[in-house]
């Protein structure tokens, strides 16, 4: 057998931080231990009044126990245990109220806590110095443990022996240390883990944040999407009339150049959101007022839309507005993309409800372009419409491509 093996709980790192979080514990028992000598002494004192040291004793245990079973209590153990022990605890869910059997557990670790290391501190402080007496004896130095005239089964003359038993009190100490710290390491998910509502909560918040993040990468996905499919048109058709119609390339660097800025405004709001920093809130958000301009933009880039709006826009919730926004974007981007000839759009705003419907014809076969619905835009278009309720085809229709979805507005306000 490798001596290497035998040694290794002696030398590695984890051992000596397991042995820091153990005397972490002894050093919270340390007020607990104060608190049993100064009561152990009031009892031996015959003129005591019993009343008041049975109230204070009441007041004691109180101040005592209470703080074992409270979340943060609980709180700062995991931090500890995450740290000194290497386990990877799930963090607690903030505003998570704990049930009883969670505040048992960790009430019952804390107890093992200051238990476990109350041991190692007394042993530090009592078996460690008798130990190194024991070994600088053997060099000649004089301490008052060698000088004694008998130490359990040896005398004072037995050094040899003694600095043996103090190196063996040395391993036998890290060994318990290692030891414990082991036993602590395993039993730490079980004490320390989250309960069952406790891990509902946790997948809820995990869920919240794939839904954030698939939101905001539906907005990347649109804004920056359009705005490169316009600017590629624009580009194209620029190119085709750049020695015909100097004019008409104008426009289209302008259009490109007005294009390009909004779609890096809604980058940097994406962005803003993704570092969570406070500059993110400032950024515009597009809704349905926009949609007119949208539509310029669009005919700018050579594809003909003929709009149709019925009811009042503003009366749309901002969170509908918003999204009914990037549905049409996105319509007319996949129009653009993968159809031909005039674009029909109606957005219409009867009672209780958005509708919009867009029809475009679909390329001819063997034109190059693909049919719509082999990227990413119609599943971000659905996922919209399915967080918002609502109700959405996509689907050719003879030569046609058309688009519906229906948005409930009378509860989203």
């Amino acid at each position: 057998m490798d001596p290497r093996w035998a040694l290794r709980p002696l030398t590695a790192g984890t051992t000596w931080r397991r042995g820091v979080f153990l005397l972490l514990g002894g050093v919270l028992a340390l007020p607990y231990a104060l608190l049993v000598v100064a009561f152990a002494r009031l009892f031996g004192n015959p003129g005591t009044p019993w009343p008041l040291v049975l109230v204070l004793i009441v007041l004691a245990v109180v101040i005592a126990v209470v703080p074992i079973f409270l979340g943060g209590s609980r709180s700062l153990q995991i931090a500890a245990v995450r740290g000194l022990l290497g386990v990877d605890l799930p963090e607690p869910v903030p505003g998570h109220r704990l049930d009883r059997e969670t505040r048992l557990r960790a009430g019952l670790w804390i107890g093992m806590h200051l238990v476990s290391g109350a041991f190692v501190v007394a042993a530090l402080f009592t078996a460690l110095p008798m130990a190194l007496a024991f070994i600088v004896a053997q060099a000649g130095v004089y301490t008052a443990v060698s000088g004694m005239d008998g130490f359990g089964p040896f005398d004072g003359g037995d050094t040899g022996w003694l600095t043996l038993g103090g190196l063996l009190v040395l391993v036998g100490l890290g060994y318990a240390v290692a030891g414990l710290g082991a036993l602590a390491a395993s039993m730490a998910p079980a004490l320390l883990g989250p309960a069952p509502a406790e891990r509902i909560a946790m997948l809820e918040r995990r869920a919240t944040r794939l839904a954030e993040r698939n939101r905001l990468a539906r907005e990347l996905h649109d804004s920056v999407g359009h705005a490169l499919t316009v600017a590629t048109l624009q580009a194209g058709a620029a190119r085709e009339m750049l020695d015909r119609d100097p004019a008409f390339v104008r426009r289209a660097l302008i259009a490109i150049e007005e294009t390009s800025r909004r779609a890096i405004d809604d980058l940097d709001h994406v962005l803003g959101l993704l570092r969570e920093t406070g500059a993110a809130g400032v950024a515009p958000q597009r809704t349905l007022a926009d949609l007119s301009r949208l539509v310029d933009d669009t005919r700018a880039a050579g594809q003909p839309v003929r709009s149709t709006v019925r009811g009042t826009l503003a009366s749309v919730p901002p969170v509908v507005s918003r999204e009914g926004y990037r549905i049409v974007q996105e319509a007319l981007t996949n129009a653009a993309r993968h159809g031909r000839g005039p674009v029909t759009l109606r957005v219409d705003v009867p009672a209780g409800e958005l509708e919009i419907e867009l029809v475009n014809a679909l390329p001819e076969p063997g034109a190059g372009t693909a049919e719509p619905g082999g990227g990413r835009g119609l599943v971000g278009m659905r996922e919209r419409v399915l967080l918002l309720g609502g109700e959405m085809t996509a689907a050719p229709e003879g030569k046609r491509w058309r688009v519906r979805v229906r948005l409930p507005i009378g509860a989203a306000g």
